[in-house]
């Protein structure tokens, strides 16, 4: 009898709570859908009784990017052509003119010519500005617009002018099919050390790892510096075959936790590893995020390779697709993933984000959390992989964080290569001491360069109504140029390695970057000298 209370009551609780459960859902759907149709009755009266026209794509273009804006930065809307740009990241190939191209209100500018490609071909150069495409002019085209210009069907030809150092010129193109190979170098460092970099984990990645490693093995390789640096992540499941590469089938590489149950999954090696023993580093900066921070960080957990750089980004979110009407798509962060040792390595707080200065707090000021590899080392979460062994540099001033979001550096690059028909070779190149200084200089002129200081000043005296201050606003105005300039120039060791990169590339393609890395690079040095030491890499793992 007391059992059937007791039966009973348990059936009265989960009734209850099946009814509440119920009634939560149904209150969010009505909720969900009441203000779904407050927008669809404003929408419908503004358009119908507005004193101006309209547009209704832009309206509600606008409108989806206020909603999704105190999100996170990686949940975003896709229309139709955004969709496709997508997927050519995604997938890694497309049809073109093979560059890399910044969109402006002159036009489409070039910013990367990939060797070989019709771009290539054809004489074009990083700088240009392509300003009519068939005739049709492009200044003050919106980006959706410019983006479809160069792309198309294989073998279609377009007419371009072109823009350069002041002059116009005509240019006949083919589009192609193009590849953006994820692994656009590779090569032994040494007699016993291989060089791998992975730029990004597309659809292409862990195949071309493979084939770079197993080309490089033929070659004699019996260590290996896996570069990580600067590759902004990518396929979750790219990361995972790359990761299984190195460490056993079965063993966990990442677990994802989400709202959703079916998203929630543990991800394990299902396959035969292509080498469990070589000696690996694998190098990152604040520039590896996500999916290479998926790799670095099981390796790590494993004791499978020793990390070395600076301390990564810290994007411990995952993002899904999802297909919405009529062509566009929706990118949503779906959950966090954690690395084998049970660590998520998010920095940025985004759900408690401050409602009136849209500050975004780190985890890491609520304290960090200490977690073991399988050897018992001490490794950390709340703000993304820290190395094992730890390259200085310069801590960028808020001056170089604006400086390096402009096109400065490009800019500067692009006229340098105008100015210096010939470089040395790309191995041996070097930005001396006098080619900062010009840099510096020229800073002072450049107008993508501005900071919020400078901003701030210029609007407030814009608006100001007093026309006799004009005198001070100059002094000022060289006062936080000095300043600025003053604050770069404390990351100097920074600049200067990414000045003779930018410049390299318009030389020697990217392929003279990686060349010149290879004999030049501090962080590939200290790689090296490491994987040649044997006791101090295996007691870096041991944790001794």
């Amino acid at each position: 009898m007391k059992h059937f209370k007791i039966q009973k009551k348990t059936v009265v609780i989960f009734l209850i709570g099946t009814i509440f459960l119920s009634f939560s859902f149904k209150s969010k759907f009505f909720e969900v859908a009441k203000q779904i149709e407050i927008y669809n009755t404003l929408f419908k009266e503004l358009n119908m009784y507005y004193v101006d026209e309209i547009n209704p794509a832009e309206f509600t273009n606008k409108a989806i990017k206020n909603t999704l804006k105190d999100l996170d930065p990686y949940t975003n809307f896709y229309n139709e052509q955004a969709v496709e740009d997508a997927k050519i990241r995604r997938e890694g190939e497309y049809s073109g003119i093979g560059t890399a191209v910044y969109y402006t209100k002159r036009g489409i500018q070039i910013r990367e010519i990939y060797k070989g490609f019709s771009g290539d071909k054809a004489g074009l150069k990083a700088g240009d500005i392509i300003i009519s495409v068939n005739g049709q002019p492009l200044k003050n085209m919106e980006r959706e617009q410019l983006s479809m210009f160069l792309k198309g069907a294989p073998n279609s030809t377009i007419s371009v002018e072109v823009e350069r150092q002041g002059n116009i010129i005509t240019k006949q193109l083919t589009r192609e099919k193009v590849v953006v190979n994820p692994v656009p170098f590779y090569e032994m460092i040494d007699e016993e050390t291989g060089y791998i970099t992975l730029t990004r984990f597309n659809n292409k990645a862990s195949s071309e790892v493979k084939k770079a490693f197993r080309a490089l093995k033929k070659k004699g390789m019996k260590k290996l510096v896996f570069d990580l640096r600067y590759n902004p992540g990518g396929s979750l499941l790219e990361a995972i075959n790359i990761s299984n590469f190195f460490v056993p089938k079965g063993k966990v590489i990442v677990t994802t936790k989400a709202k959703i149950k079916k998203w929630s999954n543990t991800y394990k090696g299902t396959n035969d590893p292509l080498d469990l023993e070589i000696p690996i580093v694998v190098l990152v900066n604040g520039r590896s995020a996500s999916a290479s921070e998926i790799v670095s960080g099981s390796l790590q957990d494993y004791d499978r390779a020793v990390i070395m750089g600076e301390r990564s980004f810290g994007k411990g979110l995952v993002q899904r697709y999802r297909t919405l009407t009529y062509g566009t798509q929706l990118k949503l962060t779906i959950s966090k993933y954690y690395t084998p040792s049970g660590r998520c390595i998010q920095e940025l707080d985004y759900t408690n984000r401050d409602a009136k200065t849209g500050k975004v707090p780190k985890f890491s000021d609520k304290g960090i959390n200490t977690f073991k590899t399988e050897n018992g080392r001490i490794v950390f979460d709340g703000g993304g992989v820290t190395p094992d062994v730890k390259i200085k540099v310069s801590k960028r001033t808020e001056a170089t964080k604006t400086l390096l979001q402009s096109k400065a550096i490009f800019n500067f690059a692009t006229d340098y290569s105008y100015k210096n028909s010939k470089l040395e070779n790309a191995e041996d190149y070097h930005f001396s001491a006098k080619d900062f200084n010009d840099f510096i200089n020229y800073l002072k002129v450049d107008t993508t360069f501005v900071t919020e200081q400078e901003k701030l000043f210029k609007k407030a005296y814009l608006s100001s109504k007093n026309n006799n201050i004009s005198e001070e606003y100059k002094e000022i105005k060289e006062k936080l140029i000095e300043v600025k300039i003053k604050d770069v120039s404390k990351n100097k060791d920074i600049l200067k390695i990414l000045l003779e990169e930018e410049i390299l590339e318009k030389f020697y393609y990217k392929e003279g970057v990686y060349k010149h890395h290879l004999k030049n690079d501090k962080t590939i040095y200290e790689a090296v000298n490491l994987l040649k030491n044997e006791s101090k890499y295996k007691q870096i793992l041991s944790g001794k």
